[in-house]
């Protein structure tokens, strides 16, 4: 029996079994392969690359030349561009209804507060994510409430949702996080079983599937975001899709300052029906997020397949654990690509270290999405300014704020948060010998951890 150069005199040898795969796929755990003699460029060996990762954003002459009639018409603001970006999106995620907004943060207060959700309610979601999940529940006067996450596929755990819901709670915000998709069928049984709203945030992934339907269609009202460094992009942007007529023409309403819009309508005399804000997208914005989305579904796959390739090759690294998904996600989408490092597993190498070796390689990581920064949501600053604001302080009983940090503990996030490391979603747009190059530095560091451990970095 033999296994790519492996001999059963060295199976029955006891050679590791994650060493096999590596041999398996036909690639050489031994610094022979690896950055030339193998040393560490941090500790003076050669890189693995010097060659860049893929830009983002892209853009091309069609961006360049779609944007140039907005300019010149001399109409900026919400008009017609805006108007077909919107059915284009809508098409492109398989939704009836879309609204496009000034951002996700934005997009997201929009469906919160067309839902009517206020002070005295309560949103379970999930400590996993950017703070913008948060920020419209917390400017309603609404409290967010936390669901710790699965360990495995890094999403709200459906199974923490229930012991969360109370008489107070109004909605369920799950976001679909780090290239997974949430578990939604169980998610939107729970909704049923309460009679909850689900607004999905999907800010961050543009293009996932569960069960064939993209992200975004499978709440209430879903929300993204088309801010800089997301997969799809116009500098600055957000959306809202929703099937339901009536409750989009109050979306409508109220990102454009609570103005009558469709079967939302004022009494004679009046023209703001309800309160809004403005946060309209821009016409210059929306010619830019039209040209965008003509490559986004072959940028999709890219980045799907990059991403299945590169967790093959890193669930073969002793210490390197990648996020797995549900059955149910027929589609990946990426805004940052994650995994669990483990520095046990590397005899006490720390994540700064890892990380510092990494670059070294040529290979530039994060611990966290970028924006974690190494704090949970359910433990950010901005709950505390809230919650000593006059408003929290006359809506809630002083009970709800004395026992609000050890009723949303979440430990599986905690040490989600102290184990991440991962790249931008723009490194998956790279070739299958970009991703070769990422697992062959991870192997590298790895078979160097003890001089590291050492090493002045």
């Amino acid at each position: 029996m033999q296994i790519k150069g492996l001999t059963r005199r060295q199976l029955l040898a006891g050679t590791p079994t994650w060493t096999l795969a590596l041999a398996a796929t036909g690639r050489r755990y031994a610094g022979e392969k690896i950055g030339g003699a193998g040393t560490p460029a941090i500790l003076g060996g050669q890189p693995v690359r010097k060659a860049p990762f893929p830009r983002w954003p892209n853009f091309r002459e069609t961006d360049e030349k779609a944007i140039l009639p907005v300019l010149h018409s001399g109409v900026w603001s919400r008009a017609h561009v805006v108007a077909e970006a919107e059915r284009q999106f809508a098409r492109l995620m398989g939704a009836p209804y879309c609204l496009a907004t000034c951002n996700g943060t934005n997009a997201i207060l929009t469906a919160v507060r067309a839902l009517g959700i206020g002070a005295g309610d309560e949103v379970i979601t999930t400590p996993y994510t950017f703070v913008a999940s948060i920020l419209p529940i917390l400017l309603s006067n609404a409290l967010p409430v936390f669901a710790d996450v699965d360990p495995e596929t890094w999403q709200i755990d459906p199974a923490k949702i229930e012991a969360r819901i109370n008489r107070n709670t109004v909605a369920i915000l799950p976001v679909h996080i780090t290239g997974g998709v949430c578990d939604m069928d169980r998610i939107n049984a729970i909704a049923r079983k309460h009679s909850l709203k689900v607004i999905e945030d999907a800010c961050e992934a543009h293009g996932g599937e569960w069960k064939t339907r993209k992200v975004g269609t499978l709440g209430d009202l879903g929300c993204f975001s088309f801010q800089n460094a997301k997969s799809l992009t116009c500098g600055e942007g957000g959306a809202v899709l929703g099937s339901d007529a009536k409750l989009m023409d109050r979306c409508f309403s109220f990102h454009n300052m609570g103005r009558a819009h469709g079967t939302l309508v004022a009494r004679q005399g009046e023209g703001h029906p309800i309160v809004g804000t403005k946060c309209r997208m821009a016409e210059y914005q929306a010619s830019i997020l039209l040209t965008q989305m003509e490559t986004f579904e072959a940028e999709c796959r890219i980045r799907s397949g990059n991403a299945s390739y590169l967790s093959t090759l890193l669930k073969q690294i002793p210490g390197i654990v990648p996020r797995t998904d549900y059955p149910d996600v027929t589609r990946t989408a990426f805004y940052y690509y994650g995994f669990r490092y483990k520095k046990e597993q590397f005899e006490g190498l720390s994540r700064e270290k890892f990380i510092a070796a990494l670059a070294a390689e040529g290979i530039h990581a994060s611990s966290g999405l970028g924006v974690i920064e190494g704090t949970p949501i359910n433990k950010e600053g901005c709950l505390k300014d809230a919650f000593r604001s006059k408003a929290y302080q006359r809506i809630y009983p002083k009970e709800t704020f004395s026992s609000y940090e050890a009723e949303n503990d979440c430990p599986a996030c905690d040490r989600l948060v102290e184990e991440t490391v991962g790249f931008h979603q723009s490194v998956l747009l790279g070739s299958r010998k970009d991703m070769d190059d990422i697992a062959d530095a991870m192997t590298k560091i790895y078979e160097h951890r003890r001089p590291l451990i050492s090493a002045t970095i």
